[in-house]
């Protein structure tokens, strides 16, 4: 059976999950990362990319980002690959593919979702056990939205915004919000979602999605349909 195409939409938010070929290391050493960076933010430029949030970790990388266009976000990743991979390659004396396959992707709702995918992206190196709190990791976008090194890379997105009117109350809010960690339930639900492509937020908001996109979204009933409408009981 062919398999479903991402579902893309332009102009909203996606959190993209890139994992190492076999969990193999995509980066050893910090000049890998800078380099990987550099090449993100060339190839979201190129291609009307907005990058919201990222982290780098030893085997797999997750980025937040809205596309312009259908064809952005799938164009970015190829380019990164076509540039990071050789260069990688060559660097490390090593041959053949470095990802996982296709990229994994999840439409996010700007909502309460965003921030909460947000704070997910950047608490995985604590999470992994790769830096003891966010703000000492190098590799995510962390440090930008808590006001201690303005990235290049990021743009901000409107939810974040929202959080103050001032960027000192912005950088506040989010410090307290991301102190306030994300719970074992959102856990789950984010991983679940960009595992299976599907997109995270509210019932009403993937109904619509499905009403727009005229695709599945939402799991089928159970059950084969009743071929006549079943008798009510009186």
């Amino acid at each position: 059976m062919a398999r479903q195409p991402r579902l893309i939409l332009p102009k909203h938010p996606h959190h993209i999950l890139q994992r190492g070929n076999d969990r193999q290391l995509i980066f050893r050493a910090p000049a890998d990362y800078e380099r990987f960076l550099a090449w993100l933010a060339e190839a979201a430029r190129f291609y009307r990319v907005a990058i919201h949030a990222y982290a780098l970790l030893p085997t797999r990388l997750h980025l937040l980002a809205t596309p312009e266009t259908e064809e952005g976000l799938a164009a970015m990743m190829q380019k990164l690959g076509r540039f990071y991979v050789p260069w990688y390659n060559g660097k490390y004396d090593r041959a053949g593919g470095l990802f996982e396959g296709r990229f994994r992707t999840a439409v996010v709702a700007t909502d309460a979702h965003f921030l909460m995918c947000c704070r997910f992206i950047e608490l995985a190196p604590l999470r992994e056990g790769e830096t003891g709190e966010a703000g000492a990791y190098a590799w995510s976008s962390y440090r930008h939205h808590a006001g201690m090194h303005a990235d290049p890379v990021i743009t901000d997105h409107a939810r974040f915004w929202e959080l103050g009117n001032t960027p000192f109350q912005r950088e506040a809010a989010y410090i307290d919000l991301v102190g306030q960690g994300i719970g074992p339930d959102e856990l789950a639900q984010i991983a679940d979602a960009v595992q299976k492509g599907q997109p995270l937020g509210t019932q009403a908001f993937k109904i619509a999605l499905e009403q727009q996109t005229q695709r599945r979204i939402l799991p089928a009933k159970r059950g084969r349909p009743f071929k006549t409408p079943p008798v009510q009981a009186s």
